[in-house]
């Protein structure tokens, strides 16, 4: 119970930006677009976004318990990038921003996992493997979607 009540601020911080994401929906304009061929059916994304923002959540508070104010400042700016994403490529359409915005978050999801293994915050880094997992996916998406469209 304990770790429940820990985690709810940083749950509520992923609901929130889930929440957030879902105002920008892929709508006629992504319909319309080229997708690359390994892209997931439809009905994958809020299932596997659900199970990524519990993990997200857990690592934060997680990194939160350790006292290391980097890490959680690295924490919420992931965060951010993650719910800008969706704004930037769904709701403007701005591809090449949207992959931009991707790879930054790749290169500090690389870093914050690194970072929380060299703090001994194996656990953190392990929730947010698979989170660096799928947005590596993503970024295959849409540069696939900025190439050939």
């Amino acid at each position: 119970m304990n770790t429940i009540k820990s985690a709810a601020p940083y749950l509520l911080a992923c609901l929130v930006i889930y929440l957030f994401g879902g105002l920008f929906r892929p709508g006629e304009w992504y319909d319309s677009l080229v997708l690359a061929p390994w892209n997931p059916p439809k009905i994958a994304f809020p299932i596997v976004w659900t199970i990524l923002y519990v993990f997200i959540g857990i690592a934060g508070s997680r990194i939160a318990q350790s006292g290391h104010r980097l890490l959680l400042n690295l924490w919420f700016l992931q965060l951010l990038l993650n719910g800008a994403w969706s704004w930037i490529f769904f709701g403007e359409h701005l591809v090449l921003i949207g992959l931009l915005n991707l790879l930054v978050l790749v290169a500090l999801l690389v870093w914050l996992v690194l970072a929380c293994l060299k703090a001994q915050l194996r656990s953190a880094a392990y929730l947010l493997i698979p989170y660096l997992a799928w947005v590596l996916l993503a970024t295959s998406l849409n540069a696939y979607i900025l190439i050939y469209n």
